[in-house]
């Protein structure tokens, strides 16, 4: 039977022939000698110049719907690599597989590729519901590409439809909630100056009481239009810029607007790793069969650099779907639904991880959606 598989392949240099190796390994493990398409990321090693990989991968899938990025690091089920040229690459069979999206779905999951510079609302607020991830390093710099359909995107972003498939995606974010949420009643700007009418950064010092050597980048403001939809995990999330002792106030990286309501948390390893079992669980009950692959977009701070070495979200995903192909990317910054696809367009999240799972629209050996 043929089905989605995964080939990685990691050399000194970044050569074409990589690519070449990670698709014919995918062929093989898929059992088939034509892709339909190919999901095609490469280390960023290959930024400068992605095409001689793109024609590689190509013409081993005898293919031309070869869709991807570059970026600092990339993983299948199989590993994760970082800081050495690498190909990662997913191969779908006949009947599924990644496709242009369509003019007139507005609810079609739309796989979401971008370079740090082509994030704007134009694309990210148009009717589709996005998923993916932001192809940089962790300051946004550094030559980043992006393809689709064989070819570099002079737009910097590109999308694809899942063709042939059913999916269910979440972002997790896997912080620790530090404190109830409260209103916020005064902002200037990305400053906040006010929650409950009391100074911004004396409720957030009140917050990291017993928490004084947590690193500042550790500590995120999460934030809805209601306290329930904090306490459902309904929320978006900012990073603190800094935290302004001459007024009291504390710099965002997103704006708010008065009468929200806010929490501060903190970045956590054990509850990053529950968050995110708890995250594939709730997708896979929302799938309603076993998962055929997964689509997995973590940032570069979360990973390896996050756990201490290993990338125990990879891990935790290995272990609850063995033997399930998985690919993505580490990045600075993840793409997911605007309030978990209730709405379309997409949110550009920090320190998260989005996750994709996927099944046949129909059994194998019938015809796909």
């Amino acid at each position: 039977m043929t089905r989605v598989a995964t080939g990685l392949a990691t050399g000194s240099e970044p050569n074409p022939a990589l690519a070449a190796r990670a698709v014919e390994s995918a062929m093989q493990r898929a059992g088939i000698q034509v892709a339909s398409s190919v999901l095609l990321i490469l280390t960023s090693e290959f930024a400068r110049d992605p095409q001689p990989a793109l024609k590689a991968a190509a013409k081993t899938a005898n293919c031309t719907q070869v869709v991807g990025c570059s970026a600092m690091g990339l993983y299948t089920e199989e590993d994760w690599v970082l800081d050495a040229p690498a190909v990662a690459a997913m191969v779908f069979p006949d009947q599924i597989g990644l496709e242009p999206p369509s003019a007139t779905d507005s609810k079609q999951l739309l796989l979401t590729l971008a370079a740090p510079n082509a994030l704007n609302t134009t694309w990210m607020t148009a009717p589709g519901i996005r998923f993916g991830g932001v192809s940089g390093d962790a300051i946004g710099q550094g030559p980043f590409s992006v393809w689709q359909f064989g070819k570099g995107s002079a737009l910097g972003h590109c999308e694809a439809a899942l063709r042939g498939v059913r999916g269910a995606v979440a972002a997790s974010h896997g912080l620790r909630v530090l404190n109830l949420p409260r209103a916020v009643s005064k902002v200037n700007g990305l400053d906040l100056v006010m929650l409950d009418d009391k100074q911004a950064l004396a409720c957030l010092n009140t917050a990291r009481a017993g928490y004084d050597t947590l690193p500042m980048h550790y500590v995120m403001a999460i934030f809805a239009d209601t306290p329930e939809a904090i306490s459902a995990g309904n929320y978006q999330v900012a990073s603190l810029i800094s935290g302004n002792e001459d007024d009291n106030s504390v710099t965002l990286a997103k704006p708010l607007n008065k009468g929200q309501y806010l929490s501060w948390a903190m970045r956590d390893t054990e509850m990053a790793v529950a968050d995110l079992q708890q995250t594939a669980s709730n997708l896979q009950t929302s799938l309603g069969v076993k998962p055929e692959f997964g689509l997995f977009f973590s940032c570069l701070g979360r990973g390896p650099y996050f756990y201490g070495g290993l990338d125990r979200d990879l891990l935790s995903l290995r272990q609850r779907f063995p033997g399930m192909p998985i690919i993505g990317f580490y990045g600075n910054g993840e793409i997911a639904p605007v309030n978990g696809g209730q709405q379309t367009g997409c949110e550009l999240l920090e320190y998260s991880a989005v996750l994709g799972l996927f099944s046949r629209s129909e059994p194998p050996g019938q015809t796909g959606a």
